[in-house]
């Protein structure tokens, strides 16, 4: 039987205290036969991204073990950021890497958020793949009016949850459950804290607005830092490589007389996503392999 590994990358609102991430990845570890190949903490976004590998059961497990330690570490009353949220476990995708289908994955996601529902009283809105309406595909429109408009939104019957309860919880909000693609979440910092040229940039590199096809950007602020980023997923890392996307965003960084200081990958990449260029042409200057998908992955 040809060996089967999945992918989750469960997006957390909690980018600050690093004891809360430490113990969350302890509760996927805690899970036997999954791989936990990255943790991204951003203090800005306010947001943490795990990357986990393995057998899809192992994985299944490990992302519920996660939940459960997420809606009891996190409370979203007092969580404030400037990523697009709507709850404590935010948004928890599948993804087939090997020897599975994207049916597959979605009956995991299905699954897990079922038990989301029943075991956490999570509310919970399956998008992507998993989706089971056409409003629901795109993970905007579930984030639409973010946590704070979470309560209003479940009082109207065509926003009731495809699992879980329909009550608003306002410690734990909702999560969004998927199965999806490979995505690569590729972020850039400018060297500059003009937040309206970020949001230019970003206008002319997303797709939805004439730029690349299966890139959605936005531009946000990195207080702590003092400058902007133009925040980006590659939904089709074979279209839009992330040269072409970082030249892109150089290029209108540019014609506002703005400079690039770095850019950094929130999870992992495919080689293939590099298209033969180095990561420090991309603006990944603190690069290291464990980076790149393929290295966590057995040998064909």
């Amino acid at each position: 039987m040809e060996l089967q590994i999945l992918e989750c990358v469960p997006n957390v609102s909690e980018g600050r205290n690093r004891r809360v991430i430490e113990s969350l990845a302890d509760a996927i570890r805690s899970r036997a036969g999954v791989h936990l190949a990255d943790i991204h903490m951003d203090p800005d976004h306010h947001r943490s991204v795990f990357t986990i590998l393995g057998p899809p059961p192992a994985v299944e497990a490990a992302a519920l073990a996660l939940a459960a330690a997420t809606v009891h570490a996190i409370d979203m009353r007092t969580h404030r950021g400037v990523h697009p949220r709507i709850g404590a476990l935010d948004v928890l995708p599948f993804v087939p890497i090997k020897g599975l289908t994207i049916a597959e994955a979605v009956t995991v996601a299905h699954r897990a958020g079922q038990a989301l529902g029943n075991r956490l009283d999570l509310p919970v809105f399956f998008y992507g793949e998993a989706a089971l309406t056409p409003e629901r595909r795109q993970l905007s429109a579930i984030r639409d009016g973010e946590y704070e408009g979470l309560e209003k939104k479940l009082r109207d019957p065509g926003w009731r949850p495809d699992a879980g309860p329909v009550r608003f919880n306002p410690r734990t909000g909702a999560t969004a459950v998927g199965a999806r693609g490979i995505l690569v979440a590729f972020n850039v910092w400018l060297d500059s804290d003009n937040l309206d040229a970020a949001r230019a940039i970003a206008r002319a590199v997303r797709e939805s607005t004439g730029g690349l096809p299966g890139v959605q950007a936005m531009g946000v602020p990195l207080a702590r830092r003092g400058i902007v980023q133009v925040a980006m997923n590659l939904l089709d890392y074979r279209t839009a490589s992330l040269p072409r996307v970082f030249n892109r965003v150089r290029s209108e960084a540019a014609l506002r007389a703005i400079t690039i200081r770095r850019s950094e990958l929130v999870g992992l990449a495919p080689r293939e996503a590099f298209e033969g260029a180095t990561p420090e042409s991309v603006g990944l200057s603190d690069f290291i392999p464990e980076k790149v998908l393929e290295t966590h992955l057995p040998p064909e």
